[in-house]
């Protein structure tokens, strides 16, 4: 698909997972979830607390995750943060009490469906924490709607794979986080390229898939930017763990793999850390 097609097919579909908080509607099962898209029991596999996740407005999780950046960037008070591609809220409205009173977390989503939601979350945020530190903007991630050197830390969940510009994406991030500004990224990669039957699966793009990069592809794209200190570090037994969990739409994918392989032979979960120079 080009470029525009592919945005506006994740924006499509992630409409429809705003709508029905899961991403079962449009894939058939969570983004690497479980059968029956148990979203906190996923958010718990990749590294969330329990308490953490009774303490979110209702709807902010909806299995999307792969990873946890939010632990990941060892946040600190007073900094500003902005989580890319933020869904319904689910990492900014953790990272919030993080960061205190003095700092600011920005959400950005392509998806009008997604921002009001996690606006309309943003309210029993505030009831809950006594913060008001959060706010959730519209806008591409090829094209932040944030000005220069405004950013201490950037984090993103499971969404700079679905990006077809994610070179751009990579220099946007460089732009908008301050001299010495990090990176804590959580996302899907390719170990080696995916069949083109897989590729070619919509319900695989939504599902942060077919739209991975290759490990070193990523590593490059980040130091082209300008970013040092890049480091990923690949958790594979997750991904293995989900595609052994029942989960349809990663049964529907492994049924058109060459035999012999699974999907753990060509996907792997990463959480991508790097540094802006000073």
């Amino acid at each position: 698909m080009e470029s525009q097609q592919v945005r506006e097919e994740v924006r499509k579909g992630y409409a429809q997972i705003a709508d029905s908080g899961s991403l079962a509607v449009v894939a058939g099962g969570c983004c690497g979830g479980a059968t029956a898209c148990d979203s906190d029991a996923l958010a718990q596999a990749v590294g969330y607390e329990s308490h953490e996740l009774a303490a979110l407005p209702e709807g902010a999780n909806m299995g999307l995750s792969c990873g946890n950046p939010t632990t990941l960037a060892s946040l600190q008070p007073a900094e500003v943060v902005l989580d890319m591609g933020s869904g319904g809220g689910f990492d900014v409205f953790l990272a919030g009490p993080r960061v205190g009173p003095t700092g600011r977390v920005i959400g950005v989503d392509m998806t009008a469906e997604m921002i009001s939601k996690a606006r309309r979350n943003t309210a029993v945020y505030r009831q809950r924490t006594g913060l008001d530190n959060v706010e959730f903007r519209l806008g591409e991630i090829e094209y932040l709607p944030l000005a220069d050197n405004s950013v201490d830390c950037i984090i993103s969940n499971c969404v700079i794979n679905l990006s077809p510009a994610k070179p751009q994406v990579w220099r946007e991030m460089f732009r908008v986080l301050r001299p010495s500004g990090r990176v804590a990224v959580s996302d899907l990669h390719l170990l080696r390229p995916l069949p083109a039957a897989v590729q070619n699966e919509v319900a695989a793009l939504i599902g942060c898939v077919a739209g991975a990069s290759l490990v070193d592809e990523s590593r490059a794209m980040a130091a082209a930017a300008g970013f040092e200190q890049v480091e990923l570090a690949l958790k594979s037994d997750y991904v293995a763990a989900m595609a052994g969990s029942g989960d349809p739409l990663y049964q529907r994918l492994s049924s058109l793999l060459p035999e012999g392989t699974t999907l753990a032979d060509y996907v792997t979960s990463v959480d991508v850390t790097a540094r802006k120079p000073a």
